[in-house]
């Protein structure tokens, strides 16, 4: 993320700490301030390619070995729309490990069942007649015609447990499949994001394009 800090501009603000003097500043990035990609290449699928994250892997580990650079990382997030990384990209498998203890107390638990889910059933000549995956009750049925055989069938013992590990592995799994802008855009989006980070004459906290100066933000009180 280094490179992309390098383009987020300044802001100076009133320093508000004890014994400061009189009209000193307190320089800092100013985090507020977010780029994004533009809507014509982000709308476009065409214009990225899919990847999955493999283990333990970090947004610098993946810009890497896509673009052959480790500090396209911002990127990575940016074309995945990820503020957090904390909830929002996946864990690695030592915090996962930890969240799991932390959110059902015990190991027993965490093995415990979080909900059943249905199993693909299909009559005599192979035709779907209920999809996997479904959530329902531990004693779920499916009443049905089999045209095949001519009569009405009740199917049992169609469902199977999802312990808490499960549930919560698969989420994780979900945020494993991402998109990667293709390396193409990369000096056009670089550009972009320098232009759009840069403050815009005209307010009267202006400063330079890369610099304001606020006298009314209260960090210290």
């Amino acid at each position: 993320m280094a490179n992309y800090f390098s383009y987020v501009p300044e802001i100076d603000y009133v320093n508000r700490f004890p014994n400061a003097k009189i009209g000193e500043y307190n320089r800092a990035k100013n985090l507020f301030t977010r780029a994004k990609i533009r809507d014509d290449i982000f709308q476009d699928l065409s214009n990225f390619t899919k990847y999955s994250i493999v283990g333990d892997e970090r947004p610098d580990n993946v810009s890497y070995a896509y673009y052959g650079d480790a500090t396209y990382d911002w990127l990575v997030l940016l074309a995945n729309n990820v503020v957090d990384v904390y909830s929002e990209w996946p864990m690695t498998q030592q915090s996962f490990d930890t969240f799991l203890l932390n959110k059902y107390g015990t190991y027993g638990e965490i093995d415990g069942v979080h909900h059943y889910e249905s199993i693909k059933v299909t009559n005599s000549r192979g035709i779907k007649v209920l999809d996997a995956g479904l959530t329902v009750p531990s004693n779920f049925s499916v009443t049905y015609f089999d045209s095949g055989l001519g009569t009405e069938v009740i199917k049992t013992n169609i469902t199977r447990e999802i312990t808490n590990r499960v549930f919560e592995d698969k989420l994780e799994d979900k945020k494993r499949n991402i998109y990667l802008l293709k390396k193409e855009y990369l000096n056009m989006i670089t550009q972009d994001v320098k232009n759009v980070l840069k403050y815009k004459e005209g307010s009267t906290q202006y400063v330079s394009r890369t610099l304001k100066r606020v006298d009314n933000i209260r960090l210290y009180q």
